[in-house]
């Protein structure tokens, strides 16, 4: 797995009601709005963690965050649900099963569903012994919003 920071490019353009609206190109059935700009922020980043979890859900692909081009903003999603979302491809791109993953981890097997498990609310130290299992590092920025 490749280095990756799970921040989303996202397209806000006011609509002729006046309203933000908000897309990402990576997650075409993600869409929200907001009356104003922090409104469509908080939206947008509520709207994010939703569609990566229903994608995990489902088990679906969580795509690689493209590139933030000029006319993008980024957003990025609950930090548990980025963590999730990793860990949900990890695991797929390398056919470990929860079963596998309770094994390397050496818990109960219900407890690696739940670590996968996007409605679960499962603590950071935890998802990050479970990248750590599969070979992946977790580090943590803290950046200023623009």
């Amino acid at each position: 797995m490749r280095e990756t920071h799970y921040v989303y490019p996202a397209i806000f353009k006011r609509d002729s009601a006046g309203r933000i609206f908000v897309a990402f190109p990576d997650l075409p059935e993600a869409l929200t709005d907001g009356a104003t700009e922090a409104e469509a922020m908080s939206e947008a980043a509520d709207c994010l963690s939703e569609a990566l979890m229903n994608r995990i859900l489902h088990d679906e692909a969580v795509p690689y965050p493209s590139a933030i081009g000029r006319r993008h903003r980024a957003v990025a999603p609950d930090p548990t649900v980025a963590l999730k979302a990793a860990l949900h491809r990890v695991a797929a791109e390398r056919h470990v099963t929860a079963a596998e993953m309770a094994r390397r981890l050496d818990i109960d097997h219900k407890d690696a569903r739940r670590l996968l498990d996007p409605r679960h609310k499962s603590k950071l130290p935890r998802l990050a012994a479970a990248l750590d299992a599969l070979g992946c590092g977790v580090s943590v920025v803290v950046a200023e919003r623009a």
